[in-house]
């Protein structure tokens, strides 16, 4: 008998909550059992910027933990998972993770997530970045997460938000050998061409 492909998905209280949706969404659409978690700015965020209900994101996954319950399933390195995707990710749950210091669920199921070795990845929504936050980026990636930045791919040509939305996220999901069928590919569906080398006119 086959394991359920299981991923927990973090929503943080970042700009870009619509990634953090159409994740859900694409995973929805997939056998693949989602467990997730909004910290109380995540839900905020979501009125803002989709005026969608929490409620309606509840029903794209299969479990939503209360963001206190550090009780929970995805609390405990014993319940397998393929690993986490926090998206977007705030510069203060990455700074929790970083440090093992948690104080909620989404900090607490990444920290664990790390300790057992599975995949975090990160899509940090934030910039300029100072220093301090360029290297709490680089320990992360010592201590085994992916530090994904949601950066659109232009030479896919998108003609919508949804559209770069949907290739970043897809792209993420690359990472965990799972084929959205939503990804534009360079050199198969994206056919790049040879450029011309640049003259330079001397003088």
């Amino acid at each position: 008998m086959s394991e359920t492909k299981r991923i927990i998905v973090g929503i943080s209280g970042a700009s870009g909550v619509a990634y953090g949706v159409r994740l859900l969404e694409i995973l929805n659409s997939l056998d693949i059992e989602t467990h997730l978690v909004m910290t109380k700015a995540a839900e905020m965020t979501l009125g803002y910027e989709m005026d969608i209900a929490a409620s309606k994101i509840d029903a794209l996954a299969h479990t939503r933990y209360q963001i206190t319950d550090v009780g929970a399933a995805i609390s405990s390195g014993s319940f397998k998972t393929l690993g986490m995707i926090v998206a977007p990710c705030s510069i203060r749950s990455m700074s929790e993770i970083a440090t093992g210091v948690t104080s909620n669920l989404l900090t607490r199921a990444a920290d664990v997530v790390l300790k057992e070795r599975r995949r975090l990845v990160l899509m940090v929504r934030e910039t300029p970045l100072h220093t301090g936050h360029l290297r709490t980026m680089t320990h992360l990636s010592e201590i085994g997460a992916i530090i994904a930045p949601p950066v659109p791919a232009f030479y896919t040509k998108p003609a919508t938000v949804d559209d770069i939305v949907t290739q970043s996220v897809a792209r993420v999901l690359d990472l965990f050998d799972i084929d959205a069928g939503e990804t534009r590919r360079w050199g198969e569906d994206v056919k790049g061409g040879r450029r011309s080398p640049v003259r330079v006119k001397k003088k």
